[in-house]
């Protein structure tokens, strides 16, 4: 299991799923915040998807987002989830499904079941931490 740090230094691609398109939401500000530090963000809404959001293309599914990397050879290093806790389960099976590195829940998401199930596929697993923060907090650098 890596630390949020090393999770952290070595991501590059970051799917953000819940991702809004409205400034004051944190899921805004977390991914403008990453992408501002260098990281790939890949909004994931359905809501949004064939939109923009922070000049990125919005993808409906985790699985267009992943399949839009593969097609340069790249994976989703970490999906960073902005949704309600218990909504995380399918969440984490598409994580799964998709061979991310990382599954995250902002502050105020935990799920034990999500979490177990992504461990047990072999992704790390950080739960109620906001990327933002923790990012600031370590001075990493993508």
């Amino acid at each position: 299991m890596r630390t949020i740090e090393q999770i952290l230094k070595s991501a590059k691609t970051v799917a953000v799923v819940g991702m809004s398109n409205k400034p004051e939401r944190a899921s805004y500000e977390v991914a403008d915040y990453l992408q501002s530090q260098g990281y790939e963000i890949l909004p994931v809404n359905p809501a949004y998807a064939g939109q923009e959001i922070l000049g990125r293309s919005v993808y409906a599914t985790l699985q267009e987002a992943a399949d839009a990397l593969a097609k340069d050879g790249r994976r989703i290093d970490v999906v960073d989830v902005f949704r309600k806790s218990e909504d995380v389960p399918p969440v984490a099976k598409d994580a799964i499904h998709v061979r991310a590195g990382a599954l995250w829940m902002q502050l105020g998401i935990e799920n034990q079941v999500a979490a177990d199930l992504a461990r047990a596929a072999g992704l790390d697993v950080v739960m109620n931490h906001c990327m933002l923060v923790e990012h600031r907090k370590l001075g990493v650098q993508a």
